[in-house]
């Protein structure tokens, strides 16, 4: 059985959030977020991995003032994963070359006894080679998962006994919006089109500036 904590485009419930999120509004006069803005935003852990290239990775201070884009899944994933990047990748190449500097794509696998570094940077690299891949222990990343109130991941019993490598990893599918200062903004389901996120990457871009710039000013003060 395969197993999915999928979050649909129309409604997400966050335990402990806040309440329900909004639902998408895709109307040509919306105003704000299409995506499932936060009401209540809330402060991201930091936490250590290990990147492609095997060295430790600190979340806070490679990605510090960026805004970035954190998702948890896997590559042997065969439907949300792969479309997830696919559409953030296509959305993400409608941006100014400057905007898109300002912008850290983070995948951090839920599969890491399959998903080496090698497999891991090769997946990633089918849709963008600045796409960042993580790996660590996986219980290290259900905290992570938990402190950002998503489930945790859980693998499934393999397909055939005699072929223990073929399983599934039931797993949160929404992609995570995080500001440079640190706070969990909104979250992106499965479901989210390309162009939700093209009216939403720029808006979400100077919120990014907005509150980085004030909490430089906090900390000059």
């Amino acid at each position: 059985m395969i197993r999915r904590y999928i979050f649909s485009a129309g409604v997400l419930v966050l335990g402990g959030c806040g309440g329900p999120g909004a639902a998408i509004d895709r109307s040509e006069g919306a105003e704000g977020l299409r995506g499932l803005e936060l009401e209540q935003p809330f402060e991201s852990p930091n936490f250590v991995l290990v990147d492609t290239n095997g060295d430790p990775w600190d979340f806070r201070e490679e990605t510090g003032g960026s805004l970035r884009l954190l998702f948890f899944g896997y590559t042997h994933c065969p439907d949300i994963c792969p479309v997830q990047m696919a559409i953030l990748d296509a959305a993400l190449d409608g941006l100014a070359y400057a905007e898109r500097r300002q912008i850290e794509v983070l995948f951090v696998t839920t599969d890491p006894e399959r998903d080496t570094p090698e497999r891991l940077r090769a997946w990633l690299d089918r849709f963008d080679t600045s796409f960042i891949g993580l790996g660590g222990d996986l219980d290290f990343i259900n905290r992570v998962q938990t402190a950002l109130k998503l489930p945790e991941a859980v693998a499934d019993p393999p397909h055939d006994p005699e072929t223990p490598h073929l399983y599934d990893v039931g797993h949160a599918t929404p992609i995570v919006a995080i500001t440079g200062d640190g706070w969990v903004r909104a979250m992106y389901p499965s479901g989210v089109r390309q162009a939700d996120w093209q009216h939403d990457l720029p808006l979400l871009l100077a919120l990014n500036r907005e509150v980085t710039e004030a909490a430089g000013a906090t900390e000059g003060s």
